[in-house]
């Protein structure tokens, strides 16, 4: 399982993978919760989060269950939840993680809240591709 906070090569690798830093980016969430009340603190952060999101323009596309694999090499996912948020570019994401009023009023739900989690960031294909 991996951990919960993106490491410094992790962040630079955000900015150097992109083409233009400004485009908007879609980030995908696998979220493995704790098993004390994980998924309930996790609700916490979600309500917490919200502002924080709204101050950069970011949007939750997607939030859900991970009820079963469907293919794949497992039986069942590691994950027990997926989210997808599109933020305007990486640099607002990054200012929003990075925000003191961020780690202060959010943050503290996340860590509790999650075991491990994947955070990956998309790039769009062209239709058709």
């Amino acid at each position: 399982m991996s951990a919960i906070e993106p490491n410094p090569n992790q962040i630079a690798t955000l900015f150097s993978a992109a083409s233009d830093n400004s485009d908007p980016v879609v980030m995908i969430n696998l979220l493995k919760f704790d098993e004390n009340d994980g998924a309930a603190t996790y609700q916490q952060y979600a309500e917490a989060v919200q502002p924080h999101l709204d101050a950069v323009g970011a949007t939750i596309l997607y939030a859900g269950d991970a009820s079963h694999v469907v293919a794949g090499d497992v039986d069942k996912a590691w994950w027990d939840a997926i989210v997808v948020v599109q933020y305007p570019s990486r640099t607002a994401f990054v200012t929003m993680v990075t925000s003191q009023d961020y780690q202060e009023k959010a943050h503290p739900y996340r860590a509790a809240a999650l075991e491990s989690t994947h955070l990956i960031a998309t790039d769009p294909w062209p239709v058709g591709r």
